[in-house]
């Protein structure tokens, strides 16, 4: 059993709370199993409160989140024990909430509950949440969060932002992510989701038709619609029929509004865009159809049936009339997106203090599948990164074993990850935890350190993206690919930034007993449980 030493055994959990207008915003989340059919048929799942997609979480800028999870799963078929993880969120000195299993917690047994505790610290958009243990989320724990800014510089383009004005995009699987796990490590091709749903809502080939989800407006008033994709594999190209969509902000980052008629979104991205419904009162389609490798494995699956319906108060309650499948013409090229404050990358176009090289791959041997960067499968440590930190005083590189993959950078340097492009098909969505970064080199277009594109998930093709952030947010953050698939086979790595200024100082780690009492709890079950 780990030993804390005295200074952070007794570490005080009362919060530095922000002073303006800071409110304590509670939520409880039941993690349960139940069953549910998004497109029309019923399986067991694992949920939050019950439902797909889970409890909407919403919250002001200098609030403080306590989201109490209550762990009720007991279905032998999927994982029973969990984490949540934040997305987006930057966890200033909250480290431990973050979520990802044994980088910044052990999981929570059942039969257990663990309150996360996230000051906001000012920071708003649109965010979400998902399950970090294994391929737990695709079996159904996720949903969004947001974070409302009144002094918003783009207040003045949209008249309706709330619940009503949030969407979900997400692949579907009817069949426990565990077993699909096991059959993709053994050499195979990722599991392929049975549908797509916007806002919980599909359709398979052969299955009932299902109502579709309906986004009603008035003529006359302006939206704001956040779109966000929690699936666990595919992207979407999302659109709306009729109308151009402006956007205003992507990953939780203000950007100058750009209007485009539609984009591509990768697992996990999230974009807010303004839509002016000004256009005759009818039915118009909002389309989502997917992306992804090698669809035609699962013949339920039909990447393009994926809509729902933009409803205009005094139209018929249908679908519309229109042809569904339509192309976009004028498709946002990310490149082309400017953070709106403070812009500019890190350093500029000067020399970055520290440039990391990630080349990725995928590989088979005796029937295991691996992805792996620079040559190495990532696989979590016996206890979580963040622990070992705090108590064991891992400070350099050779403190971590190989398989952790763990890098240490200095605090406040300026970092430049250059990661070079995999030939398998994919475009490989890279989240980076704890952080935002400019993408200096996207995909597509010129070298840009003035004016770049900034977000906290970046697709990768097979060209090299390069990134930049700034090492100023002590703690373990996780850099890895959000198709779980691939996570799962070890395409990940960990930054362990600024190991002395997570023990001591003005920003170090926030500890509490309970989150301590975690990894005790875990420890003693049998795998079965865990």
């Amino acid at each position: 059993m780990v030993q804390l030493q005295p200074q952070f055994a007794l570490l005080a959990i009362a919060f530095c709370l922000p002073s303006i207008l800071a409110v304590d915003v509670n939520y409880n989340f039941n993690i349960v199993n139940a069953n549910i059919a998004p497109d029309g048929f019923s399986r067991a799942a694992v949920l939050v409160n019950g439902a797909f997609p889970g409890t909407l979480i919403q919250a002001q800028k200098n609030d403080v989140l306590h989201i109490t999870v209550n762990n009720q799963l007991s279905n032998p078929t999927m994982r029973q024990s969990t984490t949540i993880h934040w997305h987006g969120l930057f966890q200033m000195r909250t480290a431990s909430e973050d979520g990802p299993a044994f980088v910044t917690q052990c999981p929570i047994a059942p039969g257990h509950s663990y309150t996360y505790d996230i000051p906001l610290n000012g920071q708003s958009g649109t965010f979400w949440y998902h399950s970090h243990l294994s391929s737990q989320y695709v079996d159904g724990l996720r949903g969004a969060l947001v974070v409302y800014d009144p002094t918003d510089p783009h207040l003045s383009l949209y008249d309706e932002d709330n619940a009503n004005t949030v969407i979900t995009l997400a692949d579907w699987y009817h069949n426990p992510a565990p077993g699909l796990e096991d059959v993709f490590l053994a050499g195979n091709d990722e599991p392929i989701p049975d549908s797509g749903t916007i806002n919980g809502i599909g359709r398979y080939v052969g299955g009932p038709t299902v109502v579709r989800a309906r986004i009603n407006v008035v003529t006359g008033k302006r939206y704001r619609f956040r779109v966000i994709n929690i699936s666990a594999y595919s992207g979407f190209r999302f659109s709306i029929e009729g109308h151009s969509l402006t956007i205003i902000e992507v990953d939780g980052i203000n950007h100058v509004a750009k209007t485009v008629d539609g984009f591509d979104i990768y697992a996990a991205q999230r974009y807010s865009v303004v839509l002016n419904a000004n256009q005759p009162v009818k039915n118009y389609w909002i389309r989502a159809p997917m992306e992804l490798q090698h669809s035609s494995d699962n013949h339920n699956l039909d990447t393009k049936n994926v809509y729902a319906v933009l409803h205009y108060s005094g139209a018929p309650d249908a679908e519309p009339t229109t042809p569904a499948d339509v192309g976009v013409q004028n498709l946002l090229q990310e490149y082309q997106l400017a953070a709106l404050e403070n812009p500019g990358a890190p350093g500029g176009s000067a020399p970055a203090d520290r440039v990391i090289d990630l080349d990725f791959g995928r590989s088979v041997i005796n029937n295991k599948l691996e992805w792996t960067i620079n040559g190495v499968q990532y696989q979590s440590p016996d206890l979580p990164t963040l622990l070992n930190i705090i108590a064991n005083n891992f400070t350099v590189e050779s403190d971590f074993s190989q398989p952790e993959h763990t890098s240490v950078l200095n605090f406040n340097d300026v970092v430049e990850l250059r990661i070079h492009g995999s030939a398998n098909g994919h475009i490989h969505p890279f989240h980076l935890h704890g952080h935002a970064f400019d993408i200096v080199q996207s995909m597509g277009g010129p070298v840009n350190y003035v004016n770049p594109p900034r977000r906290d998930v970046v697709g990768v093709g097979g060209s090299t993206v390069i990134i930049r952030f700034r090492a100023d947010n002590p703690g373990p953050w996780f850099l890895h690919c959000h198709i779980d698939w691939h996570l799962e086979a070890g395409l990940a790595v960990v930054f362990a930034e600024a190991p002395n200024e997570q023990r001591t100082g003005p920003k170090a780690e926030i500890i509490k007993p309970e989150w301590l009492d975690l990894c005790t709890i875990y420890k003693a079950l049998p795998p079965a449980l865990q």
